[in-house]
């Protein structure tokens, strides 16, 4: 594929708002390389296209063998890589065109539409148009599946779950007994939606099991990754907001509320009834006590233990969790603690201090 090609499959235009390129055609028509593949900075050879974003690649531009980059909207970068005879994109998110330019490249795949023979089907399920299902799919009574809904093999939808227009249901996924999971959605292998929560009340006697008869709610364009789970609770719903991305080996417990737009990375474990606003970023292995509240727009680093509310738009580090200018701190003197013990041991000689 020619670069110029991507361009128009992009619709980019030839001169931005502030009458600036936006790609090398403009000033060099005859640079047109052939793009053959997308490839990171760091290994991008002729014929692939890259992109740098910010100064901490900018040094690979000099060495990079790739054929067209993505960069910022800085002219000198844009120069050097024209002095080189690399041709160009500008975009103010180089991140965010780069993931355009992958889906010229490269699309899922896409089952045609059509239901596998061994499928099970409950004939009170209502299935939409333009359906897959495919080999040993199992969907149970008072089911509802939306349009172009594509459910690979294995997986297992309980009674009365609704499953919105668009969504992907990938192999070995489960649906449990009235779940609800919006349009546009992507599932993952797996994954559990709407399993019982953890709901067990202490006696003299032992554990006693409450039944968890609540529900599981996951609005429009949630992405659920591998492995991952996310509980119904004993009263009322478990929900996940609009456009939220939550990676694999993921555990939600029972009553959480977790807002749009936010994202959970891997091994990111709630505990029950936590609330997570909106615009929200935790990030791997970040562990939530039962009841807190985090506030639109914060950010927990990795392995963060947050065991208290924490404010909109607030960054937590640590174990338990404080700020994270704290945090820095704290981590700068912990790595002097033997020097400070030292120092300690010999004021305490000097002094006579036992």
């Amino acid at each position: 594929m020619k670069f110029s090609q991507i361009i128009t499959q992009l619709n980019l235009a030839p001169i931005n708002q502030d009458d600036q390129p936006n790609h090398s055609l403009v000033n060099c028509p005859d640079q047109d390389p052939e793009i053959r593949a997308i490839a990171n900075i760091e290994t991008a050879e002729s014929g692939n296209i890259s992109y740098i974003e910010g100064g901490k690649f900018a040094s690979y531009l000099a060495e990079t063998q790739a054929s067209a980059l993505i960069l910022p909207a800085d002219p000198l970068l844009q120069e050097k890589a024209t002095a080189r005879g690399i041709a160009w994109l500008s975009a103010p998110d180089p991140r965010l065109l780069f993931a355009q330019v992958i889906s010229v490249f490269y699309q899922p795949y896409q089952p045609t539409h059509q239901i596998h023979a061994t499928a099970v089907i409950d004939p009170s399920a209502t299935i939409g148009r333009d359906v897959y299902i495919g080999a040993y799919a199992v969907i149970e009574a008072g089911v509802t599946i939306g349009d172009q809904v594509c459910i690979h093999p294995h997986v297992v939808i309980y009674p009365q779950a609704s499953i919105g227009d668009r969504t992907v249901l990938h192999s070995h996924c489960t649906i449990h007994e009235r779940s609800q999971i919006g349009n546009d959605c992507v599932i993952h292998s797996g994954t559990v939606i709407g399993a019982e929560g953890f709901g067990f009340v202490p006696t003299a006697a032992g554990w006693v099991k409450m039944q968890q008869s609540g529900y599981t709610v996951l609005a429009d364009g949630v992405e659920v990754g591998c492995n991952s789970n996310i509980d119904r609770p004993a009263v009322g719903e478990t929900k996940i907001g609009k456009n939220t991305k939550i990676d694999n080996l993921v555990q939600i417990g029972h009553g959480c509320q977790v807002g749009e737009n936010c994202a959970l990375a891997a091994q990111v474990g709630l505990a029950g009834g936590v609330k997570v606003g909106n615009n929200v970023i935790l990030a791997g292995q970040v562990g939530v006590s039962n009841q807190t509240v985090i506030g639109d727009g914060a950010i927990a680093t990795a392995k963060t233990g947050i065991h208290h509310n924490v404010a909109p738009g607030e960054i937590v580090s640590g174990s338990p969790a404080v700020s994270h200018k704290i945090f820095l701190k704290a981590t700068a003197i912990y790595n002097h603690l033997p020097e400070m013990y030292q120092s300690l041991k010999e004021i305490k000689k000097y002094l006579q201090i036992k």
